[in-house]
């Protein structure tokens, strides 16, 4: 742990890249092909089981290359995570953030009042870089993707 104390200005969102958004969805198979033509993406069919993070996801990438890219996410199970999001409808779950030295991230989201909802663990659709879930003092959940 670093021996400086982390300020609100080092907080990495202010620079990191937007990776993507997040929408919990009752079927990626079902969902998947009328939102990517609503949004007019492209999808390759591709569903990725994340047993850690108990959903199984899928992503829609942009035709135009520097728009974001959207994340479907499912839950894999009734003890899902996302479970009790979905039961409420499901939609809009979180925003994800590229970011360095996660850890450190972290502490300075600590610092600002967040709450983190989950530490850093390998992410299966991220070929094992970290991810840990936070959340804003507006309820707002950030995924951070480590780089």
């Amino acid at each position: 742990m670093s021996s400086t104390v982390p300020t609100n200005s080092e907080w990495a969102l202010r620079a990191s890249p937007f990776h993507h958004v997040g929408f919990v969805v009752g079927s990626i198979t079902q969902a998947a092909p009328g939102f990517a033509e609503s949004i007019g993406a492209n999808w390759d069919g591709i569903v990725i089981h994340d047993p850690l993070q108990g959903v199984q996801v899928t992503f829609l990438r942009p035709r135009v290359p520097q728009s974001p890219v959207v994340e479907l996410v499912e839950p894999d199970d009734d003890d899902s995570p996302v479970m009790s999001f979905l039961k409420r409808g499901g939609g809009l779950h979180h925003f994800c953030y590229e970011v360095g030295e996660i850890e450190k991230q972290l502490e300075i989201a600590r610092s600002m009042g967040m709450l983190i909802a989950k530490p850093p663990q390998p992410a299966a659709a991220f070929g094992g870089r970290r991810i840990a879930w936070v959340y804003t003092r507006q309820r707002l959940l950030l995924e951070l993707l480590e780089k």
